[in-house]
């Protein structure tokens, strides 16, 4: 155990991070098996064809509709989330590690902003505990899932669309944006998926979005450490192996959704609002089935991930157990 391993996140938020991920996982795969129904037929089949999918979906996204206003609420009326929402404004640090992380991939810095270098070595005193590229990650998927419930919600009723702005193609561009909008938010999920999974720091699993912070002790061990520990890790013998091939699909898995959505006439301009029937291809089914796999893994990563908080409430409730009976037999107690 090291630094590394400190939580960052709230009971509130670890619990809203597994059902907003459960729940954009339910869209994810009731999206694409509508989108990708050739590809995806053994998807739509599982769900009860293309009416128990698109039931589904709309049923995830009103639980979507539900997370999201419940968590602007909780961040307006909470010091906690006040608190953590001016965390994540972006400040002059921030853009100066930006700026200085283009600078060194052109060859014109030493090193890397220290602001950057969250996972190098320093210590949560050295290094903010949200980087600019993870301040990036909130807003690009704040302002996705907004925009994609607001689209979904246009286009719940299609002929309601059409008979609003008195034209089917005002139906088609919501469709388009939409499925533009889940393909770009695709390839961010894919990517965080790999990068908190796979990272050989925390692989197989990045806990912090699991376990909150108020049950991960501040240090480990007596006194506090001098760094953050992360030369004490060992890399684990399946990791470069596992992330390579989970590196190659996800690269696969994105490919092939951006091919397939231009085949599947989702884009640019679709000739019908149906989407789906485009021309097969063997290649291009492995591919976004693979993708799709991604996304599957993704969903059993999270679901790990609480199995790990609850064995790690089990043990914590164990030692107080413990601590308990040492008191009761005259023995004393730790330290908290």
């Amino acid at each position: 155990m090291t630094n590394l391993d400190h939580g960052k996140f709230t009971r509130v938020t670890t619990v809203f991070h597994s059902l907003l991920a459960l729940d954009v996982f339910f869209l994810f795969f009731t999206g694409y098996g509508i989108m990708f129904n050739d590809e995806l037929w053994w998807l739509a089949s599982l769900m009860g064809g293309t009416a128990g999918v698109a039931a589904v979906h709309r049923v995830a996204g009103a639980g979507l509709v539900a997370l999201v206003v419940f968590w602007i609420v909780l961040q307006v009326i909470s010091p906690t989330g006040r608190s953590n929402f001016r965390e994540i404004l972006p400040k002059r640090g921030d853009m100066e590690a930006f700026v200085q992380d283009i600078r060194f991939m052109l060859g014109r810095a030493d090193e890397r902003h220290p602001n950057a270098r969250q996972f190098a070595g320093h210590t949560a005193d050295e290094v903010p505990l949200l980087s600019y590229v993870g301040k990036g990650v909130v807003f690009i998927f704040a302002i996705e899932l907004t925009l994609l419930t607001i689209s979904g919600l246009l286009i719940w009723s299609k002929t309601g669309i059409m008979d609003l702005f008195a034209t089917k193609a005002a139906a088609m561009a919501f469709v388009v944006f939409h499925g533009l909008l889940g393909v770009i938010m695709l390839m961010g999920v894919m990517f965080h998926i790999y990068e908190h999974g796979f990272h050989p720091a925390f692989y197989p699993i990045e806990t912090k979005a699991f376990i909150p912070r108020s049950m991960v002790p501040e240090h480990h061990g007596d006194g506090e450490p001098e760094g953050t520990g992360i030369e004490n890790l060992s890399l684990s013998p399946s990791w470069r192996w596992a992330s390579t091939v989970m590196g190659s699909f996800v690269v696969i898995g994105i490919v092939s959704v951006l091919l397939g959505s231009l085949f599947d006439e989702g884009y640019p301009v679709p000739r019908e609002i149906a989407i789906g029937g485009g021309p097969t291809n063997l290649l291009l089914t492995v591919g976004i089935n693979i993708g799709i796999f991604v996304l599957l893994f993704g969903l059993v990563l999270s679901m790990y991930g609480n199995v790990l908080r609850v064995r790690w409430e089990r043990e914590l409730e164990k030692e107080v157990s413990e601590e308990g009976r040492t008191a009761t037999d005259g023995g004393e107690p730790a330290e908290d």
